[in-house]
């Protein structure tokens, strides 16, 4: 019997069509990007085992991929006490830690203020599932160096071109800030350390529902009384809250969040009290891509202003947005190979020198061109070349070139 030949769990091979479709919504996004003023920039896939489990990623560290050190055999693997004993390197899970990394190492070549681009693969133990796989494409844009709001605002403003120039329609961005969450949690009575854990499980909400957030809640010894009324009235929380605000809203952060709002009059921005974003570095506004045909975001990002001073040593204002390139492109329509796409049709007797010379000929009109041997079956191939993108077709005989027929 064979040998399996399927990639590894969690990754998957891309046919033609697919990468063809990818790649035209990368080029895209980089574009926008690139018009709004990001420089893109690269970091290797690699970082140092104790980088990538310092704190800073949240429940992802749980689910990095770790790299053994070089020269270790058997007995150093029973001996080990833990993975940092065996591993030095681990693959990346987001481009958040690498970009904090990366500015530090070469902070003196970069402008005060750095717009950053990174689009590359992540790396993630995953339970594989559909639309959750162990290895996938980030596109994250970041602004380094700059405190103000001037940076959330770029940050939305150039993501919601990016999903219209790619033809995403009714996306919504749901925010909040994390002093509202603080605020809301000293109402509740929930103890200073015990906040991360509330706050892990209320960013559950949308997966256990409110019964099943309370009872966690309460397990951690949270006063559940009044719990589900308190999260209905969150639900119904909008931007009507100034006049007279309620006792859980962080009065401050809301006229932040409603400022943002403001200036972005093309962008529908959703206050959502509940908004959590599992990442343990976030210091500041939060944000959330929605979509009606999606029960999961299409991407996220956030404040994160303490992150860079721990590499560094003193702190730098720094706020990210990543789009969920995977659920993303699942919502494109299939990308044709567009209007000069050529295949040259021959039997295998045709010289090659006048195949090539008919490959040459057509491609000075700029376009995609193939080669590709005549089958029996004539009609099931035009068709198969318009499914794969092809428009025209010619016959490439011993004479020479026929001529240039439509497809489709």
């Amino acid at each position: 019997m064979a040998a399996p030949v399927n990639p590894p769990r969690g990754m998957r091979d891309l046919l033609p069509a697919e990468k063809a479709k990818r790649e035209h919504a990368l080029s895209v996004i980089r574009a926008v990007y690139r018009s709004h003023g990001f420089d893109e920039i690269e970091a290797p896939a690699l970082e140092d085992y104790d980088r990538l489990h310092a704190g800073l990623g949240g429940d992802n560290e749980k689910l990095s991929f770790s790299v053994l050190k070089r020269g270790l055999g058997p007995e150093q693997w029973r001996e080990a006490q833990d993975a940092a004993a065996l591993a030095d390197l681990g693959l990346r899970y987001d481009l958040t830690v690498p970009l904090a990394r990366f500015y530090a190492s070469n902070q003196a070549a970069l402008p005060a203020v750095f717009r950053s681009v990174q689009i590359g693969p992540v790396w993630r133990a995953e339970r594989p599932q559909k639309g959750r796989y162990r290895q996938f494409i980030q596109c994250d844009i970041d602004v380094l160096g700059e405190p103000g709001a001037i940076a959330e605002l770029e940050l939305i403003g150039a993501t919601a071109a990016a999903l219209d120039a790619l033809g995403i329609e009714g996306t919504s961005v749901r925010i909040n800030d994390r002093r509202v969450l603080t605020r809301l949690l000293t109402t509740w009575g929930v103890a200073d350390g015990a906040g991360s854990q509330a706050l892990i499980t209320i960013d559950k909400l949308d997966k256990i529902g409110v019964a099943g957030v309370v009872t966690e809640l309460g397990e951690q010894g949270v006063d559940t009384a009044g719990l589900p009324e308190a999260f209905a009235e969150l639900a119904t929380a909008g931007w009507d809250l100034a006049v007279d605000p309620p006792a859980w809203l962080d009065v401050e952060a809301y006229a932040d969040l409603l400022a943002l709002k403001d200036a972005l009059p093309g962008v529908e921005l959703v206050f959502d009290p509940t908004l959590v974003r599992g990442m343990g570095y976030y210091t500041g506004t939060i944000f959330e891509i929605a979509h009606p045909s999606s029960t999961s975001s299409l991407g996220g990002g956030g404040r994160y202003d303490g992150m860079i001073g721990r590499f560094l040593g003193r702190d730098v204002p720094a706020v990210g947005f990543s789009i969920g390139f995977e659920r993303i492109v699942d919502l494109l329509p299939d990308r044709r190979a567009g209007a000069s796409a050529t295949a040259l049709l021959h039997d295998a007797d045709v010289p090659v020198a006048a195949l090539l010379a008919a490959k040459r000929q057509v491609q000075e009109d700029g376009g995609r061109v193939r080669l590709e041997r005549a089958r029996k079956n004539r009609k099931a191939q035009l068709d198969a070349l318009t499914a794969d993108g092809f428009t025209r077709f010619a016959l490439v005989t011993a004479d020479g070139l026929g001529d240039l027929r439509p497809l489709g």
